[in-house]
């Protein structure tokens, strides 16, 4: 698939801003005040700034308010359903700890599940598709769900929590890295069974259907080198678990070292979320035979 800045930056911004209101919600960290206001601001600047990024991914954004009208059957829509209910429950959580210095631990509570289930919705945009096997998995919303609660963990200063959080989202990511190259092949798509052709014997195409690009070949089907997979996976790896946790665990702490680590998970998982997509490799694919075995198949 092809990796769109605006839905790279909208995944993982949005993923670490709702992170950190799920922790906010929980009372960590115990805060009030002015100290209250700046970890709010900052959960809301990701958390909105990330939906609003996703906005650019679209035809019509003026349009983008008709999605809330589909929760029935969209995981877009229920997304957008719960951010909104999520920021505005959070809103009222913090007035309470910013103005009244009052902790509405039931209202925080109902915020944190909110906050998580717009993350889970998000992931479900994309493990929904049956035609792009990789994400079609119980995989992808752990996979969203433990990158926004190691990060929020991290934003939230939550050293004992972010260390042993990071070191599962890594084990998560390289999980789904492994099994992910495979999940193509193990689906049993290929341009005999996509055309309707297999029992007729070996099907290949003749030539290209199309002489030039098109939409389907500039959105759905984007090639990454092997060898250039491989190191993005290794760099992202290392930025987004190994980095921050030997930061939090075997140095001394800082502030500017925590930020340090913080910045690490954030290039780290940018990188993660750019080979999510990039990756991904939809079945439209093998009409222009696209998709080559993956990395660590040969």
């Amino acid at each position: 698939m092809h990796p769109a800045p605006s839905i790279i930056v909208f995944t993982v911004l949005s993923g670490l801003g709702f992170g950190l209101l799920a922790f906010l919600g929980l009372g960590l960290p115990v805060v009030t005040g002015w100290t209250a206001l700046v970890f709010f601001a900052i959960a809301y600047l990701l958390a909105v700034g990330g939906l609003a990024a996703s906005t650019f991914h679209l035809g019509h954004p003026e349009r983008a308010v008709l999605a809330l009208t589909q929760w029935r059957s969209s995981w877009l829509s229920r997304e957008g359903v719960f951010a909104i209910a999520a920021l505005l429950v959070m809103a009222a959580y913090g007035a309470g700890l910013v103005f009244f210095q009052a902790r509405w631990t039931p209202l925080g509570w109902v915020g944190t599940a909110l906050s998580l289930a717009t993350v889970f919705a998000t992931s479900m945009i994309y493990a929904q598709l049956k035609t792009v096997p990789r994400w079609h998995h119980w995989s992808t919303p752990v996979l969203f769900v433990a990158y926004a609660v190691a990060g929020g963990a991290l934003l939230a200063g939550q050293i004992a929590l972010a260390a042993p959080l990071l070191l599962v989202a890594g084990a998560a990511q390289l999980w789904v890295w492994q099994v992910g190259d495979t999940r193509l092949a193990a689906s049993g798509t290929t341009l005999g069974t996509a055309t309707g052709l297999g029992g007729r014997g070996g099907v290949r195409s003749f030539e290209k259907p199309h002489t030039g690009p098109n939409y389907l070949t500039k959105e759905m089907i984007h090639i990454v080198g092997r060898r250039h997979a491989l190191k993005l996976r290794i760099i992202g790896f290392l930025l987004l678990t190994v980095v921050p946790w030997l930061i939090l665990v075997v140095l001394p702490f800082s502030h500017a070292l925590a930020g340090l680590a913080v910045l690490s998970h954030i290039a780290g998982a940018f990188i993660a979320r750019w080979l999510f997509f990039a990756e991904a490799e939809h079945v439209v694919g093998l009409y222009y035979g696209a998709h080559a075995p993956p990395p660590s198949v040969r």
